[in-house]
């Protein structure tokens, strides 16, 4: 089983995919109830949304197992992204609505926690790294994409309703100000379109570790509410007729962080 699929591009662009995976191993199937091999909690068709990513140059890391299996977006010790809120491990024991996603006493052990962050968190996390390093000796001032998806409404996470745009900058220490800016104004004028900066989510393990805008790379974390291009309920699919009008919002999100990265010196 790939971990992940990468495609090298040619500009300062790297758009990361940790959720988008649904695989889970066969020797893990029998572990989990049996709600949880419907993967109800994936960045659903992200590929498919994004899939102007090409024509801007991009490279494109994608997970393929299953955040059920291994969240590739938190730290490796495990600490809580967000505390005093609810939060997904590592290796995740629930649902997003808090039920739980293991047979009673077949939740993973911390030598099985270990093996698995061995077998996938850490090469994705290498690829991500080595991506980095070629972009940056190629261009010195590099934009890393989180994107990410998620129900617009999950009261075990959050209150209320998601605005539909939550662009996450660690509170502004993993990009420079003019890319936050750049990105946020893109979407600012959206009819119909909610946005905040650094709200609920302010940007996962990927934001937090890789950002460093004195150090060239700017990492922007994008988490959409799945209302904007897909069913979110079973069978959760593609919208077509919704994603055609949300889809210039999101190229033209990605295009003005590219620029105002390409804009800085090197």
């Amino acid at each position: 089983m790939n971990v992940f699929e990468l495609k090298q591009g040619t500009a300062p662009l790297l758009v990361c995919m940790p959720h988008i995976g649904t695989d889970i191993a066969h020797e893990l199937r029998a572990l989990y109830v049996p709600r949880a091999l419907a993967v109800e909690d994936t960045d659903w068709h992200l590929a498919t949304l994004y899939n102007f990513l090409d024509g801007l140059g991009a490279s494109v890391l994608r997970a393929t197992t299953s955040r059920y299996v291994i969240d590739l977006n938190r730290p490796p010790d495990d600490a809580p992204m967000y505390p005093g809120a609810s939060n997904t491990e590592l290796c995740p024991t629930r649902f997003f609505t808090g039920d739980p996603l293991y047979q009673t006493g077949c939740e993973p052990s911390m030598p099985q926690r270990l093996a698995r962050r061995s077998q996938y968190w850490q090469p994705y996390h290498q690829a991500l790294a080595q991506e980095l390093q070629r972009l940056q000796a190629l261009h010195g001032q590099v934009l890393l994409w989180d994107a990410h998806s998620i129900r617009s409404a999950i009261p075990w996470l959050f209150e209320g309703r998601l605005p539909d745009l939550n662009i996450g900058t660690a509170d502004g220490k993993a990009a420079d100000a003019r890319v936050t800016q750049a990105v946020a104004q893109a979407c600012q004028d959206a009819p119909g379109i909610s946005s905040v900066v650094n709200g609920r989510f302010k940007g996962g393990y990927t934001t937090r570790h890789y950002g460093n805008p004195a150090g060239g790379i700017h990492a922007v974390q994008l988490e959409k509410c799945q209302s904007l291009y897909m069913q979110e309920v079973a069978p959760y699919a593609y919208d077509a007729a919704l994603a055609a009008q949300f889809q210039p919002v999101l190229h033209a999100m990605v295009r003005a962080g590219l620029e105002a990265v390409q804009a800085l010196p090197r």
